[in-house]
């Protein structure tokens, strides 16, 4: 009997920790539980010791080929050196499009199937070229994708700035968005990143389905409407596929001895784990308010201190895990902070190996900038959150986690507008760590961490969503072949 030969899918993800993890996570499922041979293509921040770690770590085993594409030259795109976060990463998919296009074509195995991240939207038609299905895998939650589905609908029908309006901004079949958690390239209607997010919205429901890391149960009636054919179900031309919850999955030798020595000290889920992403930072004042907040609280921490910033609150996104001196990180904390809280913080320059800290039994808490892939990763380890958003859609997953899905609590004002003060921070701590509402908090996370679990298992509803994945990729190859 003829084996059937595997699927090879080629799978693009754009620049930044939150698009590479799940499209490697992805890659590595798809491998691993579904028989599909995978590469990866990598648009790669230079620099980034964050990256290169977790490029090397995706190696072994040796699931899937990654491969890094050439940096374009962004001068001779003309960008403002200026421009937004989002607007460089979205030129820099564009100008490196020749570049995969010409990779693609010198492949000796022909991929069967592609699948881009949300910000290679522009890449569907390289797939058209090639004759092959294509999908978008949109590494966010159900809610978010309700939004950029329906941005072109709210571009044409909305006057003036979304953030200026009083009353929420309505998603067909879903909760209502308040204006200040629009996702930033919302912010400013006039700016390029405001453009080229409309465009892209508009490309993400052309390929042959959506792939989303969540699961079922976490976003049940989202998802529902997503698919219901009155609501967003008709903007969408394939199906969309519950695929999550991806992340990177625990590596025994990820914590440092004398941080694990400490943690293995702590009681259990005693520690406040502090970070704030990749790409994360705060203001000098705030850094010092954050600090009196956790010495107030008297709870046990550890704390993931970068230099504060004075220009965006995504300031580190292009230099994550470059690393910053010691020393001179500790300059920015309050006179006598660390001997204060000697024995009960433990403070880490730049960056950390986040998984690792989250799965220790001692951790018990989760401050968290609210990017998705964290927020996944604090779930699937059973750890309550305090909710901090700074940009991207992270307001937006902030307010799903606090009113929704009933897993965070979060200051009273938006740390992206105001100074959170070391009173409230203290009580933030405090509120997780030892009040009752911190317990019904941890009761509400543990049960989705062990639907989480069934989900990925084989049988689940995630599981399963891929094993269709495949079957209508095998149709759509069937077919194309048939019409040519």
């Amino acid at each position: 009997m003829e084996t059937q030969k595997k699927l090879r899918v080629v799978l693009l993800s754009s620049p930044g920790l939150g698009h590479l993890i799940p499209v490697i996570e992805l890659g590595k499922c798809l491998v691993a539980d579904h028989g599909f041979e995978a590469t990866v293509f990598v648009l790669p921040l230079q620099a980034s010791r964050a990256e290169a770690e977790i490029i090397e770590s995706a190696m072994t085993p040796k699931l899937l080929d990654i491969v890094e594409l050439p940096p374009p030259d962004l001068s001779a795109a003309g960008l403002d050196p200026n421009a937004a976060t989002a607007t460089r990463l979205v030129v820099m998919m564009r100008e490196a499009r020749a570049a995969f296009r010409s990779v693609l074509a010198a492949m000796e195995a022909r991929p069967d199937v592609l699948i881009v991240d949300l910000l290679g939207a522009e890449y569907l038609c390289l797939a058209d070229e090639l004759g092959i299905p294509r999908y978008v895998f949109v590494p966010s939650n159900a809610w978010f994708l309700a939004l950029l589905l329906h941005s072109p609908t709210l571009d044409k029908e909305t006057k003036g700035e979304y953030v200026d309006r009083t009353e929420p901004l309505e998603i067909p079949g879903c909760k209502p968005l308040r204006p200040e958690d629009v996702v930033d390239a919302m912010l400013d209607r006039s700016d390029q990143q405001y453009h080229e997010y409309v465009q892209g919205a508009g490309k993400i429901p052309t390929g042959d389905g959506i792939l989303l890391n969540v699961w079922e149960d976490l976003q049940a009636e989202t998802l529902a409407s997503l698919r219901n054919e009155e609501f967003l179900g008709r903007v969408v031309n394939g199906p969309v596929y519950t695929v999550g919850p991806l992340t990177r999955p625990v590596r025994p030798v990820g914590l440092g001895k004398e941080l694990l020595e400490w943690l293995d000290k702590q009681p259990s889920e005693s520690v406040m784990f502090v970070s704030f992403g990749s790409g994360g930072t705060v203001s000098a004042e705030q850094l010092v308010e954050l600090a009196w907040g956790l010495e107030l609280s008297q709870q046990r921490f550890i704390w993931v201190l970068r230099q504060p910033i004075v220009k965006s609150l995504d300031g580190s996104f292009f230099d994550v895990g470059k690393g910053d001196a010691g020393d001179e990180v500790l300059s920015f904390l309050p006179s006598g902070f660390t001997t204060h809280t000697h024995g009960i913080g433990f403070i880490l320059p730049s960056w950390a190996s986040q998984v690792e800290i989250l799965s220790h039994p001692s951790v018990g808490g989760f401050l968290s900038h609210c990017g998705w892939n964290s927020t996944l990763e604090s779930i699937v380890n059973g750890v309550p959150m305090i909710a901090w958003p700074l940009y991207a859609e992270q307001r937006l997953n902030a307010t799903l986690l606090t009113e929704e899905i009933g897993v965070a609590v979060r200051p009273k004002v938006l740390p992206s507008k105001k100074i959170v003060g070391r009173e409230e921070i203290e009580k933030l701590v405090r509120t997780v760590m030892v009040e009752k509402e911190g317990h019904t908090l941890r009761v509400r996370v543990r049960d989705l961490k062990s639907s989480a679990q069934k989900a990925v298992a084989r049988g689940g509803s995630s599981y399963e969503s891929l094993c269709k994945m495949k079957e209508d990729c095998q149709m759509g190859i069937h077919h194309i072949k048939k019409s040519h």
